[in-house]
Protein backbone atom coordinates (compact mmCIF):
# COMPACT_ATOMS: atom_id res chain seq x y z
CA UNK A 1 0.00 0.00 0.00
CA UNK A 2 1.36 3.50 -0.83
CA UNK A 3 1.30 6.11 1.94
CA UNK A 4 2.83 9.81 1.98
CA UNK A 5 5.19 10.37 5.18
CA UNK A 6 2.88 14.06 6.05
CA UNK A 7 4.62 16.91 8.28
CA UNK A 8 1.76 18.56 9.48
CA UNK A 9 0.03 17.26 12.54
CA UNK A 10 -3.29 17.93 14.48
CA UNK A 11 -6.94 18.00 14.13
CA UNK A 12 -6.47 20.94 11.67
CA UNK A 13 -4.11 19.44 9.30
CA UNK A 14 -5.97 16.37 9.33
CA UNK A 15 -9.28 17.87 8.26
CA UNK A 16 -7.24 19.60 5.63
CA UNK A 17 -6.17 15.90 4.56
CA UNK A 18 -9.63 14.57 4.41
CA UNK A 19 -10.94 17.37 2.37
CA UNK A 20 -8.08 16.09 -0.38
CA UNK A 21 -9.71 12.57 0.04
CA UNK A 22 -6.86 11.61 1.96
CA UNK A 23 -6.69 9.81 5.49
CA UNK A 24 -4.48 10.71 8.14
CA UNK A 25 -2.44 8.20 9.47
CA UNK A 26 0.57 6.69 11.58
CA UNK A 27 3.04 4.02 11.81
CA UNK A 28 4.06 2.68 15.14
CA UNK A 29 7.26 1.02 14.13
CA UNK A 30 9.40 -1.59 15.54
CA UNK A 31 11.78 0.37 18.27
CA UNK A 32 11.35 3.36 15.84
CA UNK A 33 9.35 6.68 16.99
CA UNK A 34 6.28 7.00 15.19
CA UNK A 35 5.83 8.39 11.88
CA UNK A 36 2.80 10.36 10.69
CA UNK A 37 1.33 9.08 7.51
CA UNK A 38 -1.33 10.23 5.11
CA UNK A 39 -3.33 7.47 2.49
CA UNK A 40 -5.25 7.70 -0.34
CA UNK A 41 -9.38 7.19 0.82
CA UNK A 42 -9.70 5.20 -2.00
CA UNK A 43 -6.88 2.75 -1.60
CA UNK A 44 -7.91 2.23 2.07
CA UNK A 45 -11.11 1.52 0.88
CA UNK A 46 -10.16 -0.70 -1.15
CA UNK A 47 -7.63 -2.80 0.98
CA UNK A 48 -10.31 -2.63 3.61
CA UNK A 49 -13.20 -4.14 1.26
CA UNK A 50 -10.42 -7.50 1.17
CA UNK A 51 -11.74 -10.61 3.20
CA UNK A 52 -9.79 -10.63 6.87
CA UNK A 53 -7.98 -7.81 5.77
CA UNK A 54 -6.97 -6.44 9.32
CA UNK A 55 -5.03 -9.85 10.00
CA UNK A 56 -3.21 -9.31 7.29
CA UNK A 57 0.54 -8.48 6.48
CA UNK A 58 0.81 -5.36 4.58
CA UNK A 59 4.02 -3.34 2.86
CA UNK A 60 3.76 -0.28 3.28
CA UNK A 61 5.62 2.20 0.84
CA UNK A 62 6.45 5.25 2.27
CA UNK A 63 6.94 8.26 0.22
CA UNK A 64 8.83 11.12 1.68
CA UNK A 65 8.86 14.72 0.76
CA UNK A 66 12.57 13.71 -0.65
CA UNK A 67 10.96 11.72 -3.05
CA UNK A 68 12.58 8.79 -1.40
CA UNK A 69 10.57 5.78 -0.89
CA UNK A 70 10.81 3.56 2.37
CA UNK A 71 9.27 0.17 2.66
CA UNK A 72 7.84 -1.00 6.24
CA UNK A 73 6.08 -4.43 6.73
CA UNK A 74 2.76 -3.74 9.32
CA UNK A 75 -0.48 -4.60 10.48
CA UNK A 76 -3.63 -2.68 10.68
CA UNK A 77 -3.43 -1.71 14.47
CA UNK A 78 -6.81 0.54 14.80
CA UNK A 79 -9.30 2.03 12.57
CA UNK A 80 -10.94 4.95 13.74
CA UNK A 81 -14.69 5.77 12.23
CA UNK A 82 -17.26 8.22 12.18
CA UNK A 83 -19.83 6.11 11.82
CA UNK A 84 -22.99 8.59 11.17
CA UNK A 85 -20.83 9.92 8.09
CA UNK A 86 -19.45 6.52 7.23
CA UNK A 87 -16.17 8.20 6.99
CA UNK A 88 -12.77 7.35 7.70
CA UNK A 89 -11.06 9.23 10.18
CA UNK A 90 -7.52 7.90 11.08
CA UNK A 91 -5.37 4.50 10.63
CA UNK A 92 -2.97 3.16 13.08
CA UNK A 93 -0.45 0.97 11.26
CA UNK A 94 1.69 -1.50 13.73
CA UNK A 95 4.96 -2.21 12.48
CA UNK A 96 6.07 -6.07 12.41
CA UNK A 97 9.98 -8.18 12.51
CA UNK A 98 9.21 -11.19 10.92
CA UNK A 99 12.21 -12.45 13.83
CA UNK A 100 9.59 -11.57 16.88
CA UNK A 101 6.59 -13.33 17.65
CA UNK A 102 3.55 -10.70 17.71
CA UNK A 103 -0.10 -10.87 19.85
CA UNK A 104 -3.69 -10.84 17.85
CA UNK A 105 -7.04 -11.73 17.78
CA UNK A 106 -7.80 -13.90 15.03
CA UNK A 107 -11.43 -14.71 13.94
CA UNK A 108 -13.03 -18.13 14.47
CA UNK A 109 -14.80 -19.70 11.52
CA UNK A 110 -17.29 -22.72 11.68
CA UNK A 111 -17.19 -25.68 8.97
CA UNK A 112 -19.21 -28.67 8.39
CA UNK A 113 -22.36 -29.10 9.57
CA UNK A 114 -22.66 -30.16 13.26
CA UNK A 115 -25.35 -33.57 13.17
CA UNK A 116 -26.42 -32.22 16.43
CA UNK A 117 -28.01 -29.58 14.40
CA UNK A 118 -29.62 -32.25 11.64
CA UNK A 119 -31.67 -33.73 14.50
CA UNK A 120 -33.41 -29.94 15.88
CA UNK A 121 -30.21 -28.75 17.99
CA UNK A 122 -28.88 -25.32 17.86
CA UNK A 123 -25.29 -24.21 17.09
CA UNK A 124 -24.08 -21.69 19.44
CA UNK A 125 -21.03 -19.83 18.60
CA UNK A 126 -19.78 -18.95 21.74
CA UNK A 127 -16.20 -17.23 20.82
CA UNK A 128 -15.85 -15.00 17.52
CA UNK A 129 -12.33 -14.57 17.98
CA UNK A 130 -9.29 -16.10 19.93
CA UNK A 131 -6.26 -14.27 20.87
CA UNK A 132 -3.03 -16.04 19.54
CA UNK A 133 1.14 -15.51 19.60
CA UNK A 134 2.98 -16.42 16.62
CA UNK A 135 5.76 -15.15 14.09
CA UNK A 136 4.00 -12.79 11.70
CA UNK A 137 4.34 -15.71 8.70
CA UNK A 138 2.33 -18.26 11.05
CA UNK A 139 -0.35 -15.32 11.38
CA UNK A 140 -3.71 -17.06 10.56
CA UNK A 141 -7.00 -14.84 8.86
CA UNK A 142 -9.22 -17.36 10.55
CA UNK A 143 -9.34 -20.25 12.28
CA UNK A 144 -11.65 -23.30 11.37
CA UNK A 145 -13.08 -25.46 13.96
CA UNK A 146 -15.10 -27.95 11.99
CA UNK A 147 -18.16 -28.53 13.86
CA UNK A 148 -19.96 -32.18 11.93
CA UNK A 149 -19.21 -34.25 14.74
CA UNK A 150 -20.83 -32.15 17.40
CA UNK A 151 -24.23 -34.03 18.94
CA UNK A 152 -26.58 -32.51 21.24
CA UNK A 153 -24.68 -31.56 24.20
CA UNK A 154 -21.44 -31.62 22.75
CA UNK A 155 -19.13 -28.86 22.50
CA UNK A 156 -15.79 -27.78 20.99
CA UNK A 157 -13.10 -25.84 23.39
CA UNK A 158 -10.26 -24.21 23.13
CA UNK A 159 -7.98 -27.13 24.17
CA UNK A 160 -9.52 -29.17 21.65
CA UNK A 161 -7.65 -27.21 18.63
CA UNK A 162 -4.03 -27.72 17.49
CA UNK A 163 -2.45 -25.02 15.25
CA UNK A 164 1.68 -25.40 14.03
CA UNK A 165 3.63 -22.43 15.02
CA UNK A 166 0.46 -20.90 16.79
CA UNK A 167 0.10 -20.45 20.54
CA UNK A 168 -3.65 -19.52 21.42
CA UNK A 169 -3.31 -17.92 24.36
CA UNK A 170 -7.62 -17.58 25.46
CA UNK A 171 -8.63 -19.95 28.40
CA UNK A 172 -7.78 -23.38 27.30
CA UNK A 173 -11.11 -24.32 29.27
CA UNK A 174 -13.30 -21.84 27.38
CA UNK A 175 -16.11 -23.83 25.01
CA UNK A 176 -15.79 -22.15 21.93
CA UNK A 177 -19.22 -23.81 20.20
CA UNK A 178 -21.50 -25.73 21.25
CA UNK A 179 -25.17 -27.54 20.05
CA UNK A 180 -27.87 -26.60 22.40
CA UNK A 181 -31.08 -28.99 22.66
CA UNK A 182 -33.98 -27.94 20.50
CA UNK A 183 -36.17 -25.07 22.18
CA UNK A 184 -39.57 -27.27 23.34
CA UNK A 185 -42.57 -25.04 22.67
CA UNK A 186 -44.66 -24.69 25.54
CA UNK A 187 -47.47 -26.81 25.69
CA UNK A 188 -50.67 -24.82 24.65
CA UNK A 189 -52.56 -24.05 27.50
CA UNK A 190 -55.00 -26.18 29.70
CA UNK A 191 -58.22 -24.89 28.94
CA UNK A 192 -59.92 -23.26 32.15
CA UNK A 193 -61.56 -25.83 34.01
CA UNK A 194 -65.52 -25.45 34.08
CA UNK A 195 -67.14 -23.33 36.63
CA UNK A 196 -68.81 -25.27 38.81
CA UNK A 197 -72.83 -24.52 38.67
CA UNK A 198 -73.81 -22.65 41.82
CA UNK A 199 -76.92 -23.42 43.73
CA UNK A 200 -79.62 -21.03 43.72
CA UNK A 201 -79.67 -20.02 47.33
CA UNK A 202 -82.80 -20.54 48.99
CA UNK A 203 -84.71 -16.76 50.16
Amino acid sequence: MEVFYRKETGKGAARRLRRQGMVPAIFYGHREEPIPLAVRLSDLRRTLGQLEARRSLFTLVIKGLDGKEVKKLALLKEIQKDTLKDALLHVDFQGVAMEEEIYMEVPVHLVGKAKGVEKGGVLELILRELEVKCLPEKLPSSIEVDVSDLDIGDAIHVADLKLEGVKILTDPEQAIVTVVPPTVEEEEAEAPEELAEIEPSEE
